[in-house]
């Protein structure tokens, strides 16, 4: 068999799709965009005809937008999302969190076992969000590295994600497009038994093992001390910012805030640029420390603590903020902050709260340099934040936003207990065959959204455009590669080169391939390309198409070997403090506990 043209074309534009897949500067938006106008564009200008007759004209390759699968992944990032901002899992967090206060050991496997099978119903991202603040502050309480516990619960959602169809966008991906190539329909629980029988291994290796090989992490922001303060400067007789302007002033104290200029009790001065000052006016200003005492002696004046007029600030009389509390804000898909900067978002007149120092994982070092405010935020960033408990604790309850303040309260509404009965009806109805899991789900969106549990805004925010565009690039390359022959040419030569080896070493090579692919590029991303592929390898060795499909499937969602395999990786990369060998260390040796594990467990299911 040997490829045509068009096949050979196909295959350098999935080569070149991979690549760009890895690239971090390039948004995976824009990288999917451009496939899709290359594979249309291409097809255009040089019809594919087979047989005298045209084969994949261009409109064929925007079927993806109307894939029952990915309708059904956007309805259920959406339902989530009910779940997430309702507080509907409080209950449980609130078990987890007693555990952890009595019996951390006992604690972290509830955690673990909690979140595997939270994770089996809905997308893992909203189930870390649950975690997360629960495993701070008990690290804060229980005075044990959080650096051991938070990786191994992200990496157990992931596992619990494996077994069921609705479990990731992976898994509805990989079904739909293995029923759109002429397979049979999976239940919702067709393979949970080979799921749970590796996976519970996997989780006794996160409990026992993974944490005496993570080494104690320092969080990002882990300095606790408050950094800006409030605080009085009190213009002196002589000093140079007695007689001059407010311009004048500003302009010599360069970055200097000035809140408001009180000159008696009862007269406050409006801050224009040329009020002039004059001694015994106090310019309420807030800064670090730092910058307030080289204010002071640049202005000539004298620095006070905001509540304590009587003694200057020194060593014996430091600065004080009464009331103040430093939290981590982490941005996540969805958040207000993603993809906007704090200006845009008008986040310190909003939550009153200030923003002072930012962490992203992904940059040279730790710290972002130049104006805070205005840095467009990503998916991932940890931000510190300060201001009032009172502030900190609005924030946390509105649900929008993953504070890391070591507390573990969680939004809570009365809608609770209703988003948890729609989610329900969503999962009974798919999973005793009532209804298609793309039907349920955009009927309890429905639901959702007329019971109050979710908001328009809430809904179009759960919508993550990146992985709607890859995964019609990705059905869009799939088509491609079906349609020229090059999926069966791959085959082929899978099957070549694998000659002699039996059928169920060729599957374990062929789940390893479908794991190192998801850990460079999307998962989503590799089981689209990789679906038809499989099937296309089950035909040419005459076996059961489903062992192969379940490699693609359990192929693409071992992403626990580096920080950007999975969207809640990063999530935890952050907030943890985690290096990416930390990552390797765990993720390693799970990768091929699981590869093994399934290697052993789907031949002898499937009798290859």
């Amino acid at each position: 068999m040997t490829p045509d043209a068009h096949g050979i074309a196909v295959l350098v534009l999935t080569i070149l799709a991979l690549f760009l897949f890895t690239r971090d500067r390039i948004p995976l938006e824009s990288s999917s965009l451009a496939i899709l106008i290359l594979l249309v564009a291409g097809f255009e200008l040089i019809p594919y005809v087979k047989d005298g007759e045209r084969v994949l004209a261009p409109v064929d390759f925007f079927a993806g937008f109307g894939n029952e699968a990915l309708v059904a992944i956007c309805a259920l990032m959406m339902v989530g999302k009910a779940l997430e901002t309702t507080g509907a899992l409080q209950p449980l967090a609130n078990v987890v969190g007693r555990a952890w206060s009595t019996r951390p050991v006992l604690a972290l496997v509830t955690t673990l076992v909690a979140g595997a099978i939270l994770s089996a119903f809905m997308n893992n991202t909203p189930i870390v969000v649950l975690l997360m603040p629960i495993l701070v502050g008990a690290s804060l309480r229980s005075k044990f590295p959080v650096s051991e516990v938070m990786l191994p619960m992200g990496l157990a959602t992931i596992v619990g994600g494996m077994s069921t169809t609705i479990g990731t966008s992976t898994n509805l991906l990989v079904v739909g497009i293995a029923q759109d190539l002429g397979e049979h329909q999976f239940t919702m629980f067709e393979w949970v038994l080979p799921v749970a029988i590796v996976g519970g291994v996997a989780l006794v290796f996160l409990w026992l093992v993974a944490p005496r090989l993570l080494p104690d992490r320092t969080p990002p922001m882990a300095d606790t001390t408050p950094r800006v303060f409030s605080a009085q400067l009190h213009v002196k007789d002589g000093g140079f910012a007695a007689g001059k302007t407010l311009s004048e002033v500003l302009a010599k104290a360069d970055g200097l805030r000035i809140e408001k200029i009180q000159r008696s009790e009862s007269l406050q001065l409006a801050k224009l640029p040329s009020v002039t000052l004059q001694p015994g006016d106090r310019l309420f200003v807030k800064d670090s420390p730092e910058n307030l005492k080289h204010y002071e002696q640049l202005l000539g004046a004298t620095l006070f603590n905001i509540s304590d007029i009587e003694h200057p600030v020194d060593e014996q009389t430091p600065l004080k903020a009464e009331g103040q509390q430093l939290a981590e804000v982490v941005v996540t898909r969805g958040s207000p902050l993603h993809l906007r900067s704090l200006a845009a978002a008008r986040f310190s007149s909003s939550y009153g709260l200030m923003p002072l120092a930012l962490h992203r994982a992904r940059a040279p070092s730790s710290q972002v340099t130049g104006d805070l405010n205005m840095i467009r935020l990503r998916a991932g960033d940890v931000l510190l934040v300060q201001g009032s408990g009172e502030a900190i604790a609005n924030l946390k309850d509105s649900g929008s936003m993953l504070v890391l303040d070591g507390t573990t309260d969680l939004p809570h509404t009365h809608n609770a207990k209703r988003a948890l009965a729609i989610m329900g009806f969503v999962v009974l109805a798919a999973a005793l065959g009532i209804m298609p899991i793309s039907v349920s789900a955009v009927v309890g969106l429905g639901l959702m959204i007329v019971t109050g549990c979710l908001s328009w805004r809430d809904a179009t925010n759960a919508l993550s455009i990146p992985v709607v565009m890859i995964i019609v690039a990705a059905l869009a390359l799939g088509k491609a590669l079906m349609g020229t022959g090059m999926a069966d040419y791959i085959a082929v030569s899978f099957v070549g080169a694998a000659s002699g080896l039996p059928t169920p070493m060729i599957l374990s090579s062929f789940l390893l391939l479908m794991t190192l692919m998801t850990n460079i590029v999307s998962n989503n991303a590799a089981a689209a390309i990789g679906t038809p592929i499989a099937i296309s390898i089950a035909a040419q060795l005459g076996v059961s198409p489903e062992p192969f499909i379940l490699a693609v499937l359990f192929g693409a969602n071992m992403s626990f070997a580096t920080p950007y395999g999975y969207q809640t990786n990063l999530l935890i990369l952050s907030a943890g403090g985690y290096k990416f060998t930390d990552f390797l260390r765990v993720g390693i040796p799970l990768t091929i506990i699981m590869w093994i594990g399934f290697s052993l467990v789907l031949p002898a299911l499937y009798e290859l």
